[in-house]
């Protein structure tokens, strides 16, 4: 998986927001777009040159909503979903058995009309390292990389040591990076030095930060390979991208 590191845009394309509205960690509320509005987002997000999209079951109706706008143009872009969590209810429920695994992967297939994805993360719960050594989690999702199902596998995870644990299979790690929260840049570092892309959630704090003030510090780090950013703008998302291809160029 060598070619995410060098394939992936700088910013990604976080699909929470396109498919669900409650429960979210953000300051402001919104409201859910509809059909139409997420069709012209999704295509201008690829129009204007960012290739890399995160979704998750627990996103609501996001994987839904990018089969049915995104289908068509499956070649042009780099696909990420999750195994692990479900939302249903207003509530969050964990499941990491074989079984919910493969019908995890099986439905996001089917929701994302696709025959395969390029990557999919654990969908960690703050209890990490449990959930990698204590279910079968890991096993299934390298059978399902075997049988190719899915290009990539990685952990969407929160500790260093769950993190250094997964460096042993994953192809990509997702972690929470930014000017108030360089906790993790140990992993970074070792992961570049492995060759494990490295994707950045939470980059701008939900919101909390500047995308002036965050892409250019969290870019400045060469182990990062992509930061995913979750917006309704198709405007904030261009002017996202051109502060990140401006950082990478200029280095600041």
């Amino acid at each position: 998986m060598a070619w995410m590191t060098r394939a992936l845009s700088p910013v990604g394309f976080g699909a929470f927001k396109i498919g669900r509205n409650v429960g979210a960690k953000y300051a402001q509320g919104y409201d859910l777009p509809d059909l139409a509005g997420v069709e012209r987002l999704l295509n201008g997000v690829l129009d204007a040159g960012i290739n890399f999209i995160d979704t998750a079951p627990a996103y609501g109706l996001s994987e839904e909503r990018i089969g049915e706008c995104l289908a068509h143009r499956r070649e042009e872009f780099i696909l990420s979903t999750k195994v692990g969590e479900t939302f249903t209810d207003g509530v969050s429920r964990h499941d990491f058995s074989k079984g919910a695994v493969r019908r995890s992967v099986e439905n996001s297939l089917r929701r994302l009309r696709t025959d395969v994805l390029d990557l999919v993360l654990i969908h960690s719960s703050h209890d990490d390292v449990n959930i990698l050594e204590n279910t079968d989690v890991v096993p299934t999702l390298v059978e399902l990389r075997a049988a190719g199902l899915t290009r990539g596998i990685g952990l969407s995870g929160y500790t260093i040591e769950a993190f250094r644990k997964a460096m042993a299979w994953a192809d990509a790690l997702m972690l929470t990076y930014h000017p108030d929260d360089s906790t993790l840049a140990p992993v970074i570092a070792e992961a570049g030095e492995r060759g494990i892309a490295v994707l950045v959630k939470k980059g701008l704090d939900s919101g909390s930060l500047s995308p002036a003030e965050a892409l250019p510090w969290i870019l400045r780090n060469p182990s990062v390979t992509s930061v995913v950013i979750g917006s309704l703008s198709l405007d904030h998302m261009k002017d996202n991208l051109r502060i990140a291809l401006t950082a990478r160029k200029t280095g600041r």
